[in-house]
């Protein structure tokens, strides 16, 4: 037998590298990007759009009142629900980790309920079942504290859980050390370790707090006065009576005055998280 034979055949190589094929499925990417860009450029009917979401008399009528009183409204159902949802959200995410099995069975009960019911039946049962339920009861605030209550209850059983899990990925050590010194357990976890926990959840907070924002629109589920109108429903009026979505892309565009920024601090602090680690 010869040598050649028994020598185990090597297989031939492509002509390109990998570096090279990566390099070109890249470039085929940005060439179908364009053509895809290009496409929608010179079959879209320009004038058509113009004429239904670009009508600067109509921009000029919703200010100043679709930032004083709209935008203002939007980011005050925001920050009133997010806090309520804060406050419930940390006293779920202690009865979660209770040593007490009710309180456990019950948050649990909670979270996988408002975790998995849609923001809109939470408004409704507000606006609704409540009223219903405790007949002559008015919830403070009027619909303010209805908004405030309904995106407090959807927000806080996410935010439990991501308090939750800031709170077990404290060291265990943090604890043991505060107990050695002498602390409670109760106060070893409001001192010690869910201040280091909110240091770890703060990115996942501020997300939902984006998330918070754009869940407000729903307030228009409640019924409200035009004083207490927020973007969704404002710009959505605005567009009824002039039969032109030109209010409805400003409206959009006050929402990402706010998401955008928000979007941008959660990038940074989850860089920082991860710098810190």
């Amino acid at each position: 037998m010869r040598d050649g034979d028994a020598q185990v055949r090597q297989p031939r190589r492509s002509g390109l590298s990998r570096r090279q094929k990566r390099t070109l499925s890249r470039g085929a990417q940005y060439v179908v990007f364009v053509a895809a860009v290009i496409a929608f450029a010179a079959t879209a009917d320009w004038g058509r759009l113009k004429n239904q979401f670009a009508q600067w008399d109509l921009v000029r009528q919703m200010f100043p009142d679709v930032i004083t009183l709209a935008l203002k409204n939007t980011v005050l159902y925001t920050m009133s629900g997010f806090v309520v949802g804060l406050v419930l959200g940390m006293v779920i995410a202690l009865m979660r980790l209770s040593p007490v099995g009710p309180y456990r069975w019950v948050a649990g009960i909670y979270i996988e309920i408002f975790r998995g019911l849609p923001a809109l039946l939470i408004f409704v049962f507000v606006g609704v079942a409540v009223p219903l339920a405790f007949p002559g009861t008015q919830i403070p605030g009027g619909t303010y504290g209805k908004v405030a209550l309904a995106l407090g209850l959807v927000s806080a059983a996410y935010m439990a859980e991501t308090i939750r899990a800031g709170i077990q990925a404290v060291p265990k050590g943090q604890m043991e050390a505060a107990r050695s010194l002498g602390f409670s357990h109760a106060r070893a976890m409001v001192s010690i370790v869910v201040p280091q926990a909110f240091r770890i959840v703060i990115p996942p907070l501020t997300n939902e707090l984006v998330l918070l924002f754009k869940d407000s629109s729903l307030v228009l589920f409640l019924g409200v006065t035009l004083e207490e109108r927020e973007l969704t429903k404002f710009g959505r009026d605005l567009a009824s009576q002039t039969a032109n979505s030109t209010p409805i892309l400003v409206a959009g565009l006050c929402y990402l005055l706010v998401t955008i920024p928000l979007g941008f601090v959660v990038r940074r602090l989850e860089a920082k998280a991860g710098e810190a680690k």
